[in-house]
């Protein structure tokens, strides 16, 4: 018997309600206890289970798991299980740690004192598990016109993580469904949205949220990838080609996939001897007129066809003659020069409304123009003709004239000599 309760029975009478009192007053004093503390900790990580004592005489103290294996006899370990720690063991405080951590790990842990009446706490672990990066899932090819079917997926959480897809900073509302495994949680959100090509690559993003992770979010960003028919266009050469030059033809294609082919062809013809094709690129050396035509490109994908076609004219070589200066025959006062073209070629050049077809331009100057000025040239010369003419024939009359008069007056001075006539007898002259 204590030596406490000894005395009080051997004290003077008291009553029956004054002595319960004081023994358990003194009971009480003398009783201890022992307090555990919850802890909550991620998966993965360590937690620390204590137990505070109050009294501690010596008494013994066992710590049990869930499913009440002891791991510490006093300070002794009862399991084998590396992962558990005694780190302190004190008249006030026992404590343990238990590292990596999983959710079957949870559950409450029994702090117990034995002494004549055994007192214990059970200290509860919870683990939490955060979502990791949600991953998305495919569920409907997206084809241009049509709709896309994506699933964003968090396969493993506690609690059960959120899920939210998003596009321009927008929520695109989805069917959201959960499973329950037991400790930890799946989720899902599934979405179907209209696509067009230019959706195509459009990005677009998932978001899991969660307790554990606070206000972060695990984001998985993903880009639309829209199939589409191909779509085909020739890149013309610039200017226009004559025999000799070179022809090289480009054929850009979209599509999705991408056509892993490209196929030219000659329409109505097979292609060129010197033909040669790199990828989309088509060329052709030394051209010649033979080798006009209608040039096709054709790709395909599993969604559709497409073509585009070039004309190919191939002009003659055509050299142009320098002008000619004439500078017909004129008086000495004046010197009339004009310039007669001996050909006119017409400019030829590529029509701006079709890159791929070559026309013909007409002159820069007006056929109506040139006329009159032709027109006016030859009425300068015939009339410079005229005139060198008329001054040619003038001239000639005069000198034959003189010539005459000349001849008449020596013929009279010698007939006159030779008659001895006088000299100052009027003299005839004669006029042609």
């Amino acid at each position: 018997m204590r030596p406490g309760l000894r005395s009080l029975l051997l004290s003077p009478p008291l009553s029956s309600l004054a002595l319960s009192a004081v023994i358990l007053l003194s009971l009480g004093l003398r009783c201890q206890a022992v307090q555990a503390e919850n802890v909550t900790v991620l998966e993965g990580g360590t937690a620390q289970i204590s137990c505070r004592l109050q009294n501690y005489d010596g008494s013994i103290v066992v710590i049990q798991n869930p499913r009440r294996q002891t791991l510490f006899f006093n300070g002794t370990r009862a399991l084998k299980d590396d992962r558990f720690q005694m780190v302190l063991f004190t008249p006030r405080l026992v404590r343990i740690t238990l590292s990596n951590v999983s959710v079957w790990d949870e559950g409450g842990y029994f702090c117990q004192l034995y002494t004549d009446d055994t007192h214990h706490q059970v200290a509860t672990l919870s683990v939490t598990v955060p979502p990791d990066v949600p991953t998305v899932e495919v569920k409907m090819e997206a084809v241009e016109g049509g709709e896309v079917e994506l699933a964003c997926l968090s396969p493993r959480s506690k609690p059960a993580a959120t899920l939210r897809w998003m596009r321009d900073r927008r929520e695109i509302p989805g069917v959201v469904s959960q499973q329950d495994y037991g400790k930890t949680f799946s989720v899902s959100n599934t979405i179907r949205i209209p696509v067009e090509r230019r959706d195509n690559g459009a990005p677009i993003s998932c978001e899991a949220s969660h307790p554990a992770l606070g206000t972060q979010k695990k984001v998985r960003h993903y880009r639309l990838d829209v199939h589409f028919a191909p779509t085909v266009r020739i890149v013309p050469p610039p200017g226009i080609l004559r025999e000799g030059d070179s022809l090289s033809l480009t054929c850009s294609v979209i599509g999705n996939p991408l056509p892993r082919t490209v196929q030219w062809s000659r329409v109505n013809d097979t292609l060129p001897e010197r033909a040669e094709t790199s990828g989309p690129t088509l060329t052709v050396s030394r051209l010649s007129q033979a080798h006009n035509g209608t040039y096709l490109c054709q790709a395909h994908n599993n969604y559709g066809r497409a073509a585009d076609h070039y004309t190919l004219l191939v002009y003659e070589n055509v050299s142009v003659v320098e002008p000619v200066s004439v500078i017909p025959t004129a008086p000495p006062t004046s010197h009339i020069a004009t310039s007669i073209p001996t050909s006119l070629t017409p400019i030829e050049a590529a029509d701006p409304r079709d890159p791929g077809a070559v026309v013909e331009t007409h002159s820069a100057v007006p056929y109506a123009v040139i006329g009159g000025i032709l027109a006016i040239l030859v009425f300068t010369i015939i009339c410079v003709l005229i005139v060198t003419i008329w001054c040619s024939v003038r001239q000639k009359g005069s000198y034959l004239t003189h010539e005459a008069s000349g001849l008449d007056e020596h013929g009279e001075v010698q007939e006159a000599f030779l008659n001895g006539s006088d000299s100052r007898e009027g003299k005839k002259e004669y006029l042609l």
